[in-house]
């Protein structure tokens, strides 16, 4: 039995590789997918993969933050980066209408470009989504039925709204932010709803500590994972077992 943390940022000084994948395998987390957002982070993904090949998988994407930087030459890096061992998704990618650090016209163009490399190249689509539903699903809709699935990664929303993702076939990606007693709580519901064939778990370390994990540390980690696997475990009614299984072979089935 063992856990697989399906979100972490890519590594950095907040999160040092060697030191964060020797805590987390001490808590049983023995898979670690790293999350690029950025084409400067694409070479050291890579690179961390190279590695730690039995413990890292990681995505390339663009995350609508930086969809502004953007320039043709990310394209075709991307594309020649895309069939590399270790690669198993297209993201972070989508919309975030909280902050508008892209233009949304941009974001969309970006992440439009990137849902269309993901049907090309048979990957998965790595999901962000902020304040942006209802024009994140008008980009998914014409190629749902292309998609080899997905995930609405760090998932924050509705019953609704995971349930109209889950009709796109995708997996929902929940961290410590159900373990929030306040924030969490439209989450917490959501959970209860959710399929176990189609919940992955993910800690979007090092952001998100879990709330109700004492005592409280300055940056996230994958070590973290099994505490929201808990969390989850409770509100479904579930054995822990039964959450920590179903999950890895969800993220397995997901990134294969």
């Amino acid at each position: 039995m063992a856990w697989f943390d399906a979100g972490v940022n890519v590594f950095d000084q907040r999160l040092p590789a060697e030191a964060t994948i020797a805590a987390a395998a001490k808590a049983n987390v023995t898979r670690i997918c790293l999350i690029t957002t950025h084409p400067d982070e694409w070479a050291r993904a890579e690179s961390f993969y190279q590695q730690f090949p039995q413990t890292i998988c990681y995505t390339l994407g663009v995350h609508p933050h930086h969809a502004k930087d953007v320039r043709p030459q990310h394209w075709a890096e991307l594309r020649s980066r895309i069939n590399s061992a270790g690669v198993v998704a297209i993201g972070e990618c989508g919309l975030d209408y909280n902050r508008d650090f892209s233009p949304r016209d941009v974001q969309r163009a970006v992440f439009e470009a990137q849902i269309e490399l993901a049907c090309e190249f048979n990957k998965p689509l790595y999901l962000h989504e902020r304040d942006a539903f209802d024009d994140q699903c008008a980009c998914l809709q014409p190629y749902v039925t292309l998609l080899s699935g997905g995930i609405a990664h760090c998932f924050t929303g509705t019953a609704e709204q995971m349930h109209t993702y889950l009709s796109y076939g995708l997996y929902i990606g929940v961290t410590g932010w159900v373990c929030d007693p306040k924030r969490g709580a439209m989450l917490q519901h959501a959970v209860t709803e959710l399929p176990l064939e189609r919940l992955i778990l993910e800690t979007d370390s090092p952001y998100l500590y879990p709330k109700t994990l004492k005592p409280r540390q300055r940056n996230n980690s994958p070590a973290s994972l099994p505490h929201v696997g808990q969390s989850v475990a409770m509100l479904k009614g579930l054995d822990v077992a039964q959450v920590e299984s179903a999950t890895f072979q969800n993220s397995c089935l997901l990134f294969e």
